[in-house]
């Protein structure tokens, strides 16, 4: 099974693609309980590639991270089963508080939610009151996980029917 593990997975060229190209990321900390937190934001990368969101300070999830940093990230896209693609990223949690990276972080997730475009003055105003109520969170990554089914059609046996 390793060869088949092997085979779908993404190189990190391919990655970082996949993650660039992408919105949105489930988002899974862990309750006082220990149970899952399970949730879905908006995303960018940062200058290291790294997956940052902005969320509500007050949110479950930033209870969560403060008492346990531990977080697992999953963006994923495909219908059938040969054009399952995803990224699955288990690490810590780097909390931003500093008011200008939250803002940074907001306004890079903000920009890509409207398509790429400049917010202007007014988004910029926006932007600048979400984020004193907010926390950025940083993603640093302990274990990646990638696969792409497409690569399956590729291996002897493994036609799409």
């Amino acid at each position: 099974m390793a060869a088949g593990r092997q085979a779908v997975q993404l190189s990190d060229a391919e990655i970082a693609d996949f993650l660039a190209s992408h919105l949105k990321v489930q988002v899974g900390t862990l309750g006082r309980d220990g149970s899952p937190h399970l949730t879905t934001l908006y995303y960018v990368l940062d200058d290291h590639g790294r997956i940052a969101f902005w969320t509500y300070a007050s949110s479950q999830k930033i209870l969560n991270l403060r008492r346990d940093p531990r977080i697992a990230c999953l963006v994923e896209d495909g219908d059938g089963y040969f054009d399952l693609r995803g990224v699955s990223i288990c690490g810590r949690a780097r909390l931003v508080e500093d008011f200008d990276e939250i803002k940074a972080i907001g306004t890079k997730v903000a920009s890509r939610m409207a398509g790429g475009i400049d917010l202007g003055a007014e988004g910029e105003a926006i932007v600048d009151g979400q984020a004193r109520k907010r926390v950025g969170v940083i993603v640093e990554a302990d274990k990646v996980a990638s696969w792409d089914h497409s690569k399956l059609t590729a291996l002897p046996g493994q036609e799409k029917s």
